[in-house]
């Protein structure tokens, strides 16, 4: 079995005449976190839908688990989670109900039990019987995080998780991510939360105007640039500085 979990190959999309993706090329590992940088429009969110098939790229070719995306949409689907950058609830359903359809949904022999679980670790015990289109936006972000958890999905794709989340849940969803990808978890992660990479990524790709242009392990990111040195003491470039600097937005101070 090839140790590839996600594989991306001169992948190209447009929209009408704007050229969005120009030729994409990754590989990630089984297992592995994987952060996907950009600014707003430099395709992230693209490159997440294409992969959970439900956009279609123009050029290229993309496996998720060893199946095509365009051939094997199914498989695809069967092995993967996906969290978008809007919380996708069923506001008509409580909290507990939007979880149990979901394990149920997912073959989960045990839904209520499973819903309860991640109510608590989400901290939405006390809101569980509310119907969820009363739920504020990070309670509904952080019950569409918990719905993505269900069951035991070979890749997860988080596109800008934590975005509205207050520091302490913050912290919550890393150390989750964390978990699962002890447990053999892959996940592409994408994020314009710098500190996240840092502290969640085992590699870095930074997307820019439809291309990406860097990749690697944090340390292998800041070996590309000469050590910072105020006085006499040596400063490592921040991932902010590095990425500022890649994309051309900002020069490293010496």
């Amino acid at each position: 079995m090839t140790n590839t979990a996600i594989g991306v190959k001169d992948l190209r999309k447009s929209f009408k005449s704007t050229e969005v993706l120009k030729g994409v090329d990754f590989a990630v590992k089984r297992g592995e976190i994987f952060a996907l940088l950009g600014s707003n429009g430099a395709g992230k969110t693209t490159i997440v839908n294409i992969l959970a098939t439900l956009l279609k790229p123009d050029e290229g070719t993309a496996e998720v688990c060893g199946f095509d995306v365009l051939r094997e949409p199914s498989k695809v689907r069967a092995s993967i989670s996906l969290t978008g950058q809007f919380a996708a609830v069923d506001g008509m359903l409580t909290g507990r109900e939007n979880l149990i359809l979901i394990a149920k949904l997912r073959d989960d022999k045990k839904p209520a039990e499973t819903a309860d679980a991640l109510l608590e670790r989400f901290g939405l015990t006390g809101v569980a019987n509310r119907r969820a289109d009363t739920y504020s936006g990070g309670m509904a972000r952080r019950l569409d995080i918990a719905m993505s958890l269900v069951g035991h999905a070979a890749v997860i794709f988080l596109d800008e998780p934590t975005t509205g989340l207050d520091p302490e849940m913050r912290l919550e969803v890393w150390k989750t991510v964390k978990e699962l990808s002890g447990s053999g978890t892959t996940i592409l992660l994408t994020t314009q939360y710098l500190e996240e990479a840092e502290q969640l990524a085992d590699r870095i790709a930074i997307l820019h105007e439809g291309k990406i242009i860097a990749t690697g392990t944090l340390d292998e990111l800041k070996k590309s640039f000469p050590p910072i040195r105020v006085e006499y003491i040596e400063k490592q470039p921040t991932l902010e500085e590095i990425f500022l600097a890649i994309v051309g937005k900002k020069e490293i101070v010496k």
